[in-house]
This record gives structure tokens, sequence and C-alpha cells, in this order.
């Protein structure tokens, strides 16, 4: 996620425009305090709301985890869950290291 400040809206608002039109959402800033999101204008976000695309994104970019993302959605976690799923994203991801020892640790 690209972060902006005020200025940097005066300054480069060019790259803002580059970074919404690819898809990318932006957090703006004030005094290094967050105050908005900018979220590209996409169909996900026509078709499935502000709450829920944001949330989408946040937790496959790994800034929030799943239990907030499903809180900012305004979904159940196992709902949240079901839908990061059927949209292909993955919900549980491991690195080869930890899925061995999981499964090992399973298998006890």
């Amino acid at each position: 996620m690209q972060t902006f400040s005020i200025r940097d809206l005066r300054e480069r608002s060019g790259e803002l425009t580059r970074e919404a039109e690819i898809g990318h959402v932006s957090l703006i800033t004030k005094r290094g305090q967050p105050i908005m999101v900018a979220l590209p204008f996409t169909d996900t976000l026509l078709d499935r709301g502000v709450r829920v695309a944001l949330a989408e994104h946040l937790f496959k970019e790994g800034i929030l985890s799943l239990g907030k993302a499903a809180k900012m959605a305004g979904m159940a976690y196992v709902l949240f869950s079901e839908h990061l799923s059927r949209i292909g994203i993955p919900v549980v991801d491991y690195s080869p290291d930890e899925l061995e020892a999981e499964l090992e640790a399973a298998a006890l």
C-alpha cells in the first residue's frame, strides 16, 4: 500500500492516480496520522461494497489479520473465511517449513 501525505497530494497527484488505475489502495496521511484511504473504483468495489472490498485487500496484503478483516467487512469470522476462499484468496498461508511442522504436530 502506497502512502501519500497531504503535501504529496499537491506534488504527486499523478502518481496517486496511476496507483489507483492499476488497482492499488493508497493511504493518505496528515502529519503522519492516517486520515483517509483512496480505493480504486473497480467492479469489486461496486459488487461487494467498500467495507468488504477494503477488508479483502488489506487481508490479502497482510496488513490486517483475518479476524480484523472480518470485523471490518461486517462479517462473522467463518463467513468471511469462506468468502475469501470462494474468491480465491488463501486464508492460510504457510511456508513449506511451517506447513511441515503443522502436519507433524497434527500427526502426534
